[in-house]
C-alpha cells in the first residue's frame, strides 16, 4: 500500500495547481469608476456581492457567468447560465 502524503506535499501540489490554472486570470479590482456604476442600474435583490458583480461586468464589458436565477433574469447585464 502506497503511502499518503502528508499535508504539507499536499498543498504543494495544490498551490502548483491553482498557480497554473490561474495563470491566465486577471484580476478586476473594485475602483472608483465600477463604484459609480453601482448607482446607473438596479437589481432585483440587494446583496452587495452580487451588485459589485455585476457593476463590474457593466463597467468592463464582460459576461458574468452565474447559476443565480435573480441574475440571469435581471437582463441589465449579459450573462451566462453556469448550470
Amino acid at each position: 500500500m502506497k503511502p499518503r502524503p502528508t499535508a504539507h506535499k499536499r498543498e504543494g501540489d495544490l498551490a502548483a495547481w491553482a498557480t497554473k490554472a490561474t495563470a491566465f486570470f486577471q484580476e478586476a479590482p473594485l475602483t472608483a469608476e465600477i463604484v459609480m456604476e453601482l448607482g446607473r442600474f438596479r437589481l432585483p435583490q440587494g446583496d452587495p456581492a452580487d451588485r459589485f458583480l455585476a457593476a463590474t461586468a457593466r463597467y468592463l464589458g464582460l459576461t458574468l457567468v452565474t447559476a443565480d436565477r435573480r441574475l440571469l433574469e435581471s437582463k441589465v447585464i449579459p450573462v451566462l447560465p453556469n448550470a
